[in-house]
């Protein structure tokens, strides 16, 4: 009986399977051996693409604050603006979506605001404001009762500011149709004080109505009258510049007047 030496299979001839990761780990080493000055950028541009990909991914709400904070006041007081066209400074109510649409251009201008302490540069407070917006209504029963709903047009209204004195003025400009009156007004007379850097506290002194004619409309209701539009209490300037304030009273009510020429 012969035997047969078997001898182990050569390396040259063995088909050893490799794998992804191993050919992966030979080109890693087979780089080593170029030279970076033939192509200098062969890595590095791999690298890089990764990290710029995971980079440029970010969230809607990091999106949106980018977008909040790249705009400008300029842009932010024509869109407000814009919204307030229309609803006669909020007084009989606004739709929920208009209401929202003003809030969100409010809280903008208040991250901006280029007066953080007002009380302490009351030069810029004193003078007299127009109020364009409130979110103070007069709705219901309360508009029928002023008449507010038919013969009387409520207008202007105005609040005169008076450093010098710690006064305030609160003006609300009427028109009563059939009566010939163009020019009735309900005057509230107020002090302050200053209370924080950016606050004051608002205290009611007197009111008046003229001419006697709408007084006599108005005699009944004072306390209704007086309960809307009373200034009285704390009083916060969230938002103040040249031209425009923006103020919140205790109750959360929101107040925004233009400066304006008229006293």
């Amino acid at each position: 009986m012969s035997s047969k030496l078997i001898h182990p299979p050569s390396m040259a001839t063995s088909q050893i399977p490799i794998s992804r990761t191993t050919k992966m780990l030979l080109s890693f080493t087979n780089l080593k051996t170029m030279s970076f000055r033939d192509n200098p950028f062969r890595l590095r541009s791999m690298f890089i693409g990764k990290v710029t990909e995971q980079s440029s991914a970010s969230s809607p709400n990091q999106q949106q604050q980018q977008q909040d904070d790249d705009i400008t006041v300029t842009q932010i007081k024509q869109d407000l603006y814009e919204a307030l066209k229309g609803i006669n400074r909020g007084i009989f109510g606004v739709k929920s979506e208009k209401k929202t649409e003003i809030e969100e251009l409010v809280n903008l201008l208040e991250c901006r605001n280029p007066t953080p302490e007002p009380t302490r540069e009351l030069d810029k407070i004193g003078g007299c404001w127009k109020l364009i917006y409130s979110t103070i209504t007069v709705l219901g029963s309360k508009r029928t009762k002023l008449g507010l709903r038919s013969f009387v047009s409520l207008g202007d209204l105005l609040q005169q500011i008076d450093i010098a004195q710690g006064k305030t003025v609160h003006v609300l400009k009427f028109d009563v149709r059939g009566l010939n009156l163009h020019d009735g007004e309900f005057r509230i007379v107020a002090s302050f004080k200053i209370t924080s850097k950016s606050s004051v506290e608002i205290t009611y002194e007197s009111s008046t109505i003229v001419p006697e004619q709408l007084m006599n409309i108005f005699r009944k209701n004072m306390n209704l009258l007086l309960g809307i539009f009373n200034p009285e209490g704390l009083f916060e300037i969230s938002y103040l510049d040249e031209d425009l304030q923006v103020g919140r009273d205790g109750k959360g009510n929101v107040f925004v007047l233009e400066r304006t020429e008229k006293s």
